[in-house]
């Protein structure tokens, strides 16, 4: 047994022994990775979404009631203006038009009766055969019997056309996109007239209605040109152009929301109604500009670092200068002293966002193979990408930090990188 126990104890510390002299003597050592400044094309945008719709959209409907007899077109006909698209059926409109018909030769037949009375009368009115009030009870039945006619005609004309309307014809030319009945169904004409079909005038031009909230609202402006995908297409950009936006806000979830208009081309007819697109609204572009990677921005050496590298630029100027209580503390000021972080950062820090006057910090390895920081001013930013409106020492091709990769190295001999900074760490 206690045999077993020394066996044990021996094998226990053998890996103690093992952990911490020989795996300790493997440790990781970070070296720097970088990002290229670049010159190319930069954009500010606002993503929002909407539904795609035909530009103008016609509802057809009845005006009057009546069981559909013949029902002639179908969904994605192309129809001309005045085609037939249905037939009400016309058994019980035709009979009014009859019956209207018998009422004026009635009215008619009865006017040339009180008429002719009339003439008579006046004669025998002209020799006082008969009364005044008679006389003008006379002329009061010819106004009358004149009037019925009118009313019968009015009538005649009514039934007529509401003949006519059962014939449902098309108002455009354009595409049936949506039909709501079918042969047999009886429809009521009321108040509302029912819909019968929905007719797009021109498919090859369509629109998408983009709810956009109020804090993106005020940087899209009519003629602005839109960039948007559909699910259909999701490999395919399609243009577009802002072509209204209409002042009736929304509430949607607590945001207020204004709808924006984009106006689309649909030569290839891809687009179909009701697609869901994802718009991007292009607030601002940019061409051949320095533009450099917002993770180099965001990069902040080790406190250590830092520290390392104030102390020897402030040395630095000192023995440029020969005084380092003022110019030193002028220096520290700008190398970001207060709080020892150098790590400028996007400001704003959201895609589309447009940095203005914007200051940041970007590091590099200098031509002494040693680490060295330079301030840049900033202008556009797409959140990627941010662009570089100036600073000391940049160019396009140079390589900034943005970041370290650990790779592991065996420090048994205690060798140093001939590329480490006397001060930090090793780079790539």
């Amino acid at each position: 047994m206690k045999k077993l126990i020394w066996i044990v104890s021996i094998i226990l510390i053998a890996f103690a022994v093992w952990f911490f002299f020989i795996k300790n003597g493997e440790s990781k050592q970070e070296t720097y990775s970088f990002v290229e400044i670049a010159r190319g094309k930069l954009s500010s945008k606002i993503t929002s979404s909407g539904t795609l719709d035909p530009v103008s959209t016609v509802e057809v409907g009845t005006q009057v009631s009546g069981m559909l007899d013949k029902i002639y077109v179908d969904f994605n006909d192309n129809v001309r203006r005045g085609q037939m698209l249905a037939l009400l059926d016309t058994t019980f409109l035709a009979a009014s038009v009859r019956d209207a018909n018998a009422a004026l030769e009635r009215a008619k037949a009865q006017y040339h009766e009180t008429a002719t009375k009339h003439d008579l009368n006046k004669k025998l009115f002209d020799k006082q055969i008969i009364s005044e009030l008679e006389f003008l009870v006379s002329e009061t039945s010819v106004v009358t019997s004149r009037a019925a006619v009118q009313q019968a005609k009015s009538s005649l004309e009514r039934a007529k056309t509401n003949l006519d309307y059962a014939f449902i014809r098309s108002p455009i030319d354009g595409t049936i996109i949506h039909r709501n009945v079918e042969e047999g169904q009886t429809v009521a004409a009321s108040l509302s007239a029912p819909q019968l079909f929905i007719l797009a005038e021109d498919l090859s031009k369509m629109e998408i209605l983009v709810n956009v909230d109020e804090s993106d609202i005020g940087r899209i402006k009519e003629g602005q040109r839109a960039v948007f995908t559909v699910q259909a297409y999701d490999q395919k950009e399609f243009q577009g152009v802002v072509n209204q936006i209409r002042l009736q806000p929304q509430t949607i979830s607590n945001v207020v929301n204004y709808t924006v208009v984009v106006n689309a081309d649909n030569e290839e007819g891809l687009l179909l109604p009701g697609m869901t697109a994802t718009v991007d609204f292009y607030v601002e572009e940019k061409e051949d500009v320095l533009i450099v990677p917002a993770t180099a921005l965001r990069f902040s050496p080790p406190e250590e670092i830092v520290t390392a590298y104030r102390e020897k630029m402030r040395a630095r100027f000192e023995k440029a200068q020969g005084d380092s209580s003022n110019e030193g503390q002028r220096r520290g000021g700008f190398l970001g002293g207060q709080s020892g972080n150098f790590g400028g950062g996007i400001p704003g820090g959201l895609s589309g966002s447009t940095n203005r006057n914007s200051f940041g910090n970007l590091w590099y390895i200098d031509e002494n193979n040693e680490l060295a920081m330079t301030g840049v001013f900033l202008g556009l930013s797409d959140g990627k990408n941010t662009e570089i409106i100036r600073g000391r020492a940049i160019k396009e091709g140079m390589k900034v930090i943005n970041g370290f990769e650990s790779s592991a190295s065996t420090n048994s001999n205690n060798s140093r990188s001939p590329f480490q900074p006397s001060f930090g760490r090793g780079f790539r």
